[in-house]
């Protein structure tokens, strides 16, 4: 009976009783889920576009930043500026989102929440000039250093909760952003 007892509170820690989840979160009962940090973390539904839902949520942000920044008529240090606070806004809600939403689903490091994606693609637009060219070198560039995680990225993984979800991948996008510099140094 203790042993039944223990084993049911260990459960009720990672998600609040009476959720069932499937791998991908779909199956959560929705009054239990808290929708706020759902829809943050899943970027409004993008998450659960197939396949490569990261991918999706780097077009996401790459289009978002490239119209809203030419919509606004946005250039140069101003457009650096915006892009590196939408970043840290987006970073700042993303870790308790993605805290939240991997405990209510039971899978750590759901590959459905993709908030992360948008904050690390964010930082590699930060420095890139708002045209179609830069914009795309800056997509693949964050893309690549997303999916390969080379060292310090990979080690950022380890941080526990959405602090680990979210850090990787602005790891990733502080690297696709010195490679962004150099390459602007000549294009």
């Amino acid at each position: 009976m203790r042993r039944r007892m223990e084993s049911m509170t260990r459960r009720t820690e990672l998600r609040p009783p009476g959720v069932r989840v499937h791998q991908d979160g779909a199956a959560a009962t929705p009054a239990a889920k808290a929708s706020w940090a759902w829809a943050v973390g899943t970027f409004f539904g993008v998450g659960r576009l197939k396949p490569g839902p990261g991918t999706w949520a780097s077009l996401a942000a790459t289009l978002i930043w490239y119209t809203g920044l030419n919509a606004a008529h946005v250039k140069g240090a101003a457009a650096t500026i915006l892009t590196l606070v939408g970043a840290l806004m987006v970073t700042l809600m993303g870790i308790p989102a993605a805290t939240i939403v991997e405990r209510e689903s039971g899978v750590t490091d759901p590959g459905f929440v993709v908030i992360d994606e948008v904050a690390g693609q964010w930082v590699t637009l930060a420095v890139a000039r708002v045209d179609v060219g830069h914009g795309l070198l800056a997509f693949a560039l964050f893309r690549i250093f997303d999916i390969v995680k080379p060292w310090p990225v990979r080690q950022l993984e380890r941080i526990p909760g959405g602090a680990g979800i979210m850090l990787d991948d602005v790891g990733a996008g502080v690297l696709g952003l010195l490679v962004m510099l150099v390459v602007q140094a000549w294009w």
